[in-house]
């Protein structure tokens, strides 16, 4: 099992929740977060005064998958999030050791 997180611009969120649900991924966790990457925020104008954003506003989508479904998943998430703009966003995929679902008690694969 493995963990991906996705880290995106926050205005391609229903695209990215839409394509997910298309490949049959069945729930999301999804947090508003700030960073920077290579771009390092950047210089906007308000009534006349220039300011540095150092943080900027990103959505971060975290989705538990079976080992099967990780390559679909990263298609759907880039296919989706894809503009090709500088800040588009990054990937991360990480290795679950267990699953436990509250209400039942299942573990593992039948927990997803």
């Amino acid at each position: 099992m493995k963990l991906v997180e996705a880290i995106v611009k926050p205005f391609k969120l229903e695209e990215i929740k839409n394509a997910l649900l298309e490949i049959g991924v069945q729930g999301m966790t999804v947090s508003e977060v700030k960073g920077f990457g290579r771009q390092k925020g950047h210089k906007e104008t308000y009534r006349g005064q220039e300011y540095t954003i150092e943080f900027v506003p990103k959505v971060k989508i975290e989705v538990a998958v079976t080992d099967a479904q990780v390559s679909r998943v990263i298609e759907a998430i880039t296919g989706a999030a894809k503009t090709g703009s500088i800040g588009d966003g990054k990937i991360f995929v990480r290795e679950l050791t267990d699953v436990v679902r509250i209400r039942t008690g299942e573990t593992g694969e039948t927990a997803l």
